[in-house]
């Protein structure tokens, strides 16, 4: 759980389109970098759905909603992503951030916080396309934080996007049952091309090679193999091995961080090797999908130059 330590820390604001009507809490305490981001800045309130508020821009839909969980996480998140499946008809999706409540700790009936989400999310996803639905679903990241509140926001978008694989990783889709009675739903990255250049959404991308947790409860050697993932997985998107760092894409990057102690470190080595100035960063102290994670990390990246790239692909039919 997030120490009761970190609750004299701003929490990180979150915007999807105009940064007043569309920011919201995460609930994750800020141990460096930006305590607010925004994404799609241009987006302009478009209604609601469901327990979702909307924002448009062109060619793209945004949405984000924090609902109380009463009563079990996998229903609240099966009833949520049931509105958010339905509001993005006919379009999309691109990319959905998830702020799970006691991530780690057990339900009432004995099922670990995440998986109970992994289960409501992946039957909403099976309601609403079929079996076949891996075929649709996009990057994302889940994280814990200290409400009481499950919080998912989302990008959608109108152009058909490319959903990718990392070859070091098993697709999260295909982890065996010890994983849980459902799989969790998310691509490793999506990049979505417009015109000449492309919007590329990096899941939250961890110390896993295989299925397997490596290095567990070794932050040095969790990073190496998450900036490793993240370099095989900058080459299968076609930004070349660092996430487009030379070049002149707009970058965002949440680097979650279970123990407070590890940010500086952390933060050195990003320095040093991903990060270059001008880019957005936010530390964040949250709880990770697997007990043993001690970082994770995401990015998005506005106007990247794109190529084939060199991994998995799964285009949308």
């Amino acid at each position: 759980m997030i120490s009761t330590t970190s609750l004299a820390r701003p929490h990180l604001r979150f915007a999807l389109g105009a940064a007043t009507a569309g920011a919201f809490d995460t609930g994750l305490p800020v141990l460096g970098g930006l305590a607010a981001d925004a994404l799609f800045p241009a987006a302009r309130p478009a209604g609601r759905a469901g327990a979702l508020t909307l924002f448009a821009t062109e060619g793209w839909l945004l949405g984000a909603a924090t609902v109380p969980v009463e009563g079990e996480l996998a229903a609240v998140t099966r009833q949520l992503y049931a509105d958010l499946l339905k509001a993005t008809h006919g379009r999309h999706l691109a990319r959905i951030w998830n702020f799970v409540p006691a991530i780690n700790e057990e339900a009432a009936g004995g099922l670990e916080h995440y998986r109970e989400f992994c289960q409501g999310r992946s039957l909403a996803f099976e309601e609403r396309y079929g079996r076949a639905f891996t075929m649709l679903v996009p990057a994302a990241s889940a994280v814990g934080c200290g409400a009481a509140a499950l919080t998912v926001a989302f990008v959608a978008c109108d152009a058909r996007p490319r959903h990718i694989e990392n070859p070091l990783q098993v697709p999260a889709y295909l982890y065996p049952p010890e994983y849980g009675p459902r799989a969790p739903s998310f691509a490793r990255a999506t990049v979505v091309a417009q015109g000449g250049a492309a919007t590329v959404f990096i899941s939250g991308t961890a110390a896993i090679r295989g299925h397997v947790t490596v290095a567990p409860e070794g932050i040095a050697g969790q990073l190496a193999c998450t900036l490793e993932n993240l370099r095989e997985l900058s080459r299968a998107c076609g930004l070349g091995p660092d996430l487009g760092r030379g070049g002149r894409a707009e970058r965002h990057f949440k680097v979650y961080v279970r123990r407070a102690a590890d940010q500086p470190m952390i933060a050195a080595a990003l320095d040093e090797g991903l990060l270059r100035a001008g880019d957005h960063v936010s530390y964040l102290l949250a709880d990770i999908c697997r007990r043993p994670l001690l970082v994770e990390i995401e990015a998005t990246l506005f106007g990247a130059t794109v190529t084939a790239g060199q991994g998995k692909l799964r285009a949308e039919s």
